[in-house]
């Protein structure tokens, strides 16, 4: 072997152990790679769009989430709760599992949204995809409210205290599986009478002062302890 190459392995030979030294150290002062989110799905109420939710989209932002990890769900909102819509969000979330490669996903609720989602929780294995469960001013319990357009309309029908979809919804635990529940209600909100039908038992239950129905879908106050209650 010439002499050249014979003294050029022990230099090679030598880097290569500075670099193997050097690339771990570099790493530890790369900082803690950070983890996706859960993604979150929003989910408007009756006679609205996914329109609704540009604030608190716009805080889930500010906050660290990526375009990539929110969705909004569109949908008929005079349609079945149990017999359309809920089999339609549970095609929902599947795909949005599959995008996003994630387990389970955090869904946020306004109003006829929270029977839905429900609906799916408790009847369509989302006990089993969904980590976080958020309901803002949801009927929960019905609002008589509903019986101004129950005659012609099946989502008024669902929401009607003591309808089908209220008293299936209210059997056994109003808050089943692993599932984290949380609602907010508001003695000012002019829809959900009585207001107390936004509480859930086994629920986080928080008081949003007054606030009106639609007005809890971009107050600050709501929009932070929501956020918040995401990450616990």
């Amino acid at each position: 072997m010439p002499a050249v190459r014979r003294g050029l392995l022990p230099l090679l030979a030598a880097l290569a152990a500075l670099v193997a030294l050097l690339v771990p150290a570099a790493s530890a002062h790369a900082g803690p790679r950070a983890e996706a989110r859960v993604p979150v799905i929003l989910v408007h109420g009756y006679n609205a769009d996914p329109g609704v939710w540009g604030a608190f989209r716009a805080d889930l932002k500010a906050g660290g989430y990526t375009d990539a990890e929110l969705f909004s769900w569109g949908y008929d909102t005079h349609r079945s709760v149990n017999e359309t819509l809920a089999s339609h969000f549970a095609a929902y979330v599947e795909e949005v599992r599959r995008q996003t490669g994630a387990a389970r996903v955090d869904v946020v609720a306004h109003s006829f949204g929270s029977l839905v989602t429900r609906w799916y929780v408790k009847y369509g294995g989302g006990t089993e995809t969904v980590a976080h469960w958020i309901s803002l001013a949801g009927p929960n319990h019905g609002t008589s409210l509903a019986w101004a357009c129950a005659l012609w309309d099946q989502a008024c029908r669902d929401m009607t205290p003591g309808s089908y979809v209220q008293d299936r919804l209210a059997e056994g635990d109003e808050t089943p599986g692993a599932v984290r529940y949380a609602t907010w209600w508001s003695g000012c909100d002019e829809i959900i009478d009585p207001h107390g039908s936004v509480l859930l038992d086994g629920a986080v239950n928080h008081d949003a002062g007054c606030v009106g129905h639609n007005d809890l879908l971009g107050d600050d106050g709501v929009s932070q302890q929501a956020r918040d209650f995401l990450g616990t």
